[in-house]
């Protein structure tokens, strides 16, 4: 009912009486006052005057299902979403709600994560309502050894809808973090639920960070992660940021399921900032350092260590050396 009388005050777009907010709802006046209460401690400025009835100022930049769809236009992302002030991170919600039978593309979104994470179980930076944690539920129709390029398919189509979206050139570390400038801008965390023989989920877990100061990353991330508001030097609403975002995984994820990879892996090795250069490999085996040479056809690095063997590398994490 909040999210009718929100689109009931947008379409007017002026003064819409008490009166015809309790016929179209179909409620007392007290039932409509208690809902514009809690629109406001939601963060829409509702102006009431006497006579006059309701007014729309402004709605807050919080991705609340409504704001995030009105204009989506996607068939499939976004279908539904959830939102969340806090949790201990999306992937962990929305692998609970795909098991509960969710459908494919619904979106978990939350304004912060208490256990946030990364790549190789390592902690991911959420402060609240200064990025967009959010998590997609995808049921792709691929046999399990294709599941890997998944991460590719987000990168690219993540990496995109900033560079078009804000002109912040991001570009992909191999296989899935953006950079820019070499510093960590978003992370992107894919996770797996199948059998032998097929694939019953996967969970897209995307980190932005957008509106985050230099001075509020904590020391360890001083110097090496950035914001979308460090780099263009201006805040950036939240809320059109998801949409495009959710447009562009849209077009990259049903390109991927119909042409197959090679489009992905052409437009990743384009935005690639990994390639022909010298990196340090660390995997459950132990390091080394190397030169990063290229993918081949399923996305595996192909790495050059130092005594000239060239290693196919599938899972791992690469960071980059100084030329």
């Amino acid at each position: 009912m909040k999210g009718t009388i929100v689109q009931i005050l947008k379409q007017s777009g002026d003064w819409v009486s008490g009166e015809y907010l309790c016929r179209e709802l179909g409620v007392s006046r007290t039932a409509v006052w208690k809902h514009i209460r809690n629109l406001r401690e939601e963060g829409y400025d509702i102006e009431a005057r006497a006579n006059l009835g309701y007014r729309l100022r402004s709605v807050p930049d919080v991705p609340y299902p409504g704001e995030v769809a009105e204009g989506l236009g996607t068939a499939v992302m976004g279908s539904r979403i959830e939102y969340f002030v806090d949790l201990p991170t999306t992937n962990d919600e929305a692998k609970k709600l795909a098991r509960a039978g969710y459908p494919e593309g619904t979106v978990v979104v939350a304004e912060t994560q208490s256990g946030g994470k990364g790549r190789m179980g390592r902690f991911w930076f959420s402060p609240r309502a200064r990025g967009l944690w959010f998590s997609v539920i995808l049921r792709p129709p691929v046999n399990l050894v294709e599941t890997p390029q998944m991460t590719m398919v987000a990168a690219v189509a993540v990496a995109l809808a900033v560079r078009e979206h804000t002109g912040v050139a991001a570009g992909i570390k191999w296989p899935n973090d953006l950079l820019v400038e070499g510093k960590k801008l978003c992370g992107i965390l894919v996770e797996l639920n199948a059998e032998i023989d097929r694939v019953n989920f996967m969970v897209a877990g995307i980190g932005l960070n957008i509106n985050i100061d230099s001075k509020q990353f904590p020391p360890e991330l001083v110097g090496i992660a950035t914001s979308l508001k460090i780099e263009t030097g201006r805040h950036i609403p939240r809320v059109p940021v998801l949409r495009v975002l959710l447009q562009s995984l849209e077009i990259w994820y049903q390109r991927w399921l119909q042409e197959g990879f090679a489009p992905v892996l052409e437009k990743w090795r384009e935005l690639c900032v990994t390639l022909d250069c010298p990196v340090t490999v660390h995997t459950i085996k132990g390091s080394y350092a190397g030169h990063a040479l290229d993918v081949d056809e399923t996305g595996a690095l192909l790495v050059q260590r130092t005594d000239g063997t060239v290693e196919r590398l599938v899972a791992g994490e690469v960071s980059l050396r100084k030329r």
